[in-house]
């Protein structure tokens, strides 16, 4: 297995001693994760075992041979890398949205604020870890609760999402990374990077991701300084960089996913 993971989401807490926890929960209960010089372990603390999170590997081998070579070079020297693929799609909706309008490392605040006060704690190896509130808890939070935690742009977003969750969450499920980003356009207050960003992160399909995101740009142009990027105003960076893989699907996950971890991750 890997000993290069991939931490771009907002729940890994990282710990002096260059530990990586955070906690999950499956169809089946809660479990802490965590990264050490030892590797990965997973223990289950709430619910039972039946459901385990998954961790999937993303391989060099595949990024797309048309990007450049310092880019693919930079990329190729993280070796085959791992990421969980979030095991619920609420916390992976919810993650999009506090994304929204707000620079990543003040959405990783808002995040655990979140988590932290609304959602269910369980203890860690170094400590609290919380996952999000379930929808029902959301729909029952006061409009000031929101705005208690920073989160009152997000509480429209939030609470359509947490009805709608309800209504679909089994059809969305099932559905492939492409399927389910225009399925969770239709969330009011959800437009298509929100949606996209949900998808990949819950079905762990980088192909969808929104490529043009500020965090794939930032890091591919610190792996490669010397190729011309286009500005960060210049809407030509997507179709540059899905131009690079063409059809193939997994050449595009891999060079999007292994950017991000390139820019995020725990040997």
């Amino acid at each position: 297995m890997s000993n290069v993971l991939t931490t771009d989401h907002p729940a890994w807490q990282a710990y002096e001693d260059g530990t990586r926890a955070r906690a999950v929960r499956t169809a089946s209960g809660i479990w802490t994760v965590y990264h050490d010089r030892y590797g990965l372990h997973m223990l289950c603390v709430d619910g039972t075992e039946d459901v385990k999170p998954q961790f999937l590997a993303t391989d060099p081998a595949h990024l797309p041979l048309a990007a450049p070579a310092a880019l693919r070079q930079g990329l190729a020297e993280l070796g085959v890398t791992q990421r969980l693929a979030n095991p619920w799609l609420w916390d992976a909706i919810t993650t999009a949205i506090l994304r929204q309008v707000v620079r990543a490392d003040q959405a990783r605040k808002l995040y655990r604020a979140w988590c932290s006060t609304y959602g269910t704690t369980v203890e860690g190896p170094q400590g609290e870890l919380a996952v999000v509130p379930v929808p029902d808890a959301v729909l029952d939070l006061p409009d000031e609760q929101f705005a208690a935690v920073g989160a009152k742009f997000h509480r429209t977003a939030l609470l359509a999402a947490a009805e709608e969750y309800r209504r679909h969450q089994r059809d969305w499920e099932h559905m492939n990374a492409s399927t389910l980003a225009v399925a969770l356009t239709r969330i009011p207050r959800i437009g298509p990077w929100t949606a996209a960003a949900a998808a990949a992160d819950f079905t762990g399909d980088f192909s969808v991701y929104p490529h043009d995101d500020l965090a794939v740009r930032t890091w591919a142009a610190k792996i490669a300084p010397a190729y011309p990027w286009p500005s960060k105003k210049d809407t030509a960076f997507g179709p540059l960089w899905t131009g690079w893989a063409g059809p193939d699907r997994t050449a595009l996950h891999t060079l999007t996913l292994a950017t991000l971890t390139w820019g995020a991750h725990a040997r």
